[in-house]
Order: structure tokens, then C-alpha cells, then sequence
């Protein structure tokens, strides 16, 4: 492995690794915490800010996609080389499940602490936090995902202000979990679903399925349409979602 990739790798682990220990363990240890919880105003808050702190922080390096949904989509809008796809999207899972070994570790802790609540893991049906059926739930995670990639790469495009993309990528974010934590709890990115998953084991890990397969087809459908509606004209060097450090893909 050559020492730029590797860089890279270590800041998508990172960076994952934060989203998902920073947005799921404000659903476990804040959500509800007696009379002072955050709600899901609150952990939709929390999943913005990681992707906002974390693409400043990390986007330079990697392009801070986080997201194997993310990688896919940015594949498929021609901004990344396949060969990154693979070893970015181990990276972000391991990151993930990292993140959630963590919390488990830190929920742990708490007297009667157990992860029948479902340790913030995406459900549909029976377990989805409003009982929404399969077919809402694919609707929801496809639709709010092809927007979040429609988001992201119009901010990283060379026509958007420069500086600003991971502002308008964590705020789409919130925005998305404010729509969809009742419905499936947001998972709009394959890697913070397995990670809480693993743990829960069950229904949980059984589920888990839709919330590989549906956010990777809204990414690469909203990467294949971008650049074909808006046109190719490439990203500027400073914003995130590079397929290398400081160079597109």
C-alpha cells in the first residue's frame, strides 16, 4: 500500500469512526436522558455536526466521505478511481464497528443498560421507531440519500463557493435525520448501520440488508445523474470528496 493511500485510509477510518460514535451515541446516551434528553432534534444535530467537523477536519486528506454510500456515488459521478471504492469502504465499516465497540463500552456502564432499545440500529417494520413498512422505509433511505449525494456533489463542485461544502453536507445531514429518525432512524450510510447492528445481533443484523443495498443505489443513482443534468466540470482542490489528496479522481 503506497503511503498517500494510506493516509487516506486512516483519515476515512477516523473520520467514520467519529461520525458514528458521535451521531449513535447521542441516540444511546443523550436521546433520552432523563428530563434533559436532546430528542431527535438533538441527534440529528449531533450526526451533522460529525460529518461538518469531520469534513473540515479530514477532507483534505481522504475527501471525508465517511460513507460507503458516499464513496459509491462519488464512483459513479466519475469524482473518485474505482480502486479506491473497496479499500475506502472497509475502512469506513471497520471504522464503524470500532465506533460502536466504544459505545457499547461507554452504555455499558449505566445500571440496567441493554441493547434490546436497539442501541440506535435502522429498522423497518416492527422496528422501525414509527412501525413504518418495508416499502416507506426503501422510499425513505433511497430518496434521502440520493439527495444527500446530490448535495454533497454540488457543493464540491468547482462552480459552488469554495471553503463552504462540508457546511452545506453536515446541514443536509441534520436535515435528513430530522425527516427520517422516525421512520427508519436514519441510516443513509451502510457503515453506521453495521456497526450498532453487530451488537444488537437478531433482527438488527437480519435487517441490515436494506440498509447496505438501498443507500448504495440512491448514491449511485444521484452519481450518475449529476453530472449528467449539471454537467462534469470538475471540483476545486480545497473542498472534500477528492479522490485523492488534492487532486480529483
Amino acid at each position: 500500500m503506497n503511503h498517500a493511500l494510506s493516509r487516506r485510509l486512516t483519515a476515512e477510518f477516523i473520520g467514520t469512526f467519529w461520525l458514528v460514535l458521535g451521531g449513535c451515541g447521542s441516540a444511546v446516551l443523550a436521546a433520552a436522558f432523563p428530563k434533559l434528553g436532546i430528542g431527535f432534534a438533538g441527534v440529528a444535530l449531533a450526526f451533522g455536526l460529525t460529518v461538518l467537523t469531520g469534513a473540515y477536519a479530514f477532507g483534505p486528506i481522504s475527501g471525508g466521505h465517511f460513507n460507503p454510500a458516499v464513496t459509491v456515488g462519488l464512483w459513479a459521478a466519475r469524482r473518485i478511481p474505482g480502486r479506491d471504492v473497496l479499500p475506502y469502504v472497509i475502512v469506513q465499516v471497520v471504522g464503524g464497528i470500532v465506533a460502536a465497540a466504544v459505545l457499547y463500552a461507554i452504555a455499558s456502564g449505566a445500571p440496567g443498560f441493554s441493547t434490546a432499545g436497539g442501541f440506535a440500529s435502522n429498522g423497518y417494520g416492527d422496528h422501525s421507531p414509527g412501525s413504518y413498512t418495508l416499502l416507506a422505509c426503501v422510499v425513505c433511505e433511497l430518496v434521502m440519500t440520493f439527495m444527500f449525494l446530490m448535495v454533497i456533489l454540488g457543493a464540491t463542485d468547482a462552480r459552488a463557493p469554495g471553503g463552504f461544502a462540508p457546511i452545506a453536507i453536515g446541514l443536509a445531514l441534520t436535515l435528513i435525520h430530522l425527516i427520517s429518525i422516525p421512520v427508519t432512524n436514519t441510516s443513509v450510510n451502510p457503515a453506521r448501520s453495521t456497526g450498532p447492528a453487530l451488537f444488537v445481533g437478531g433482527w438488527a443484523i437480519a435487517q441490515l440488508w436494506m440498509f447496505w443495498l438501498v443507500p448504495l443505489v440512491g448514491g449511485a443513482l444521484a452519481g450518475c445523474l449529476y453530472p449528467r443534468a449539471f454537467g462534469a466540470a470538475g471540483i476545486a482542490p480545497e473542498k472534500p470528496a477528492l479522490g485523492a489528496e488534492g487532486q480529483p479522481g
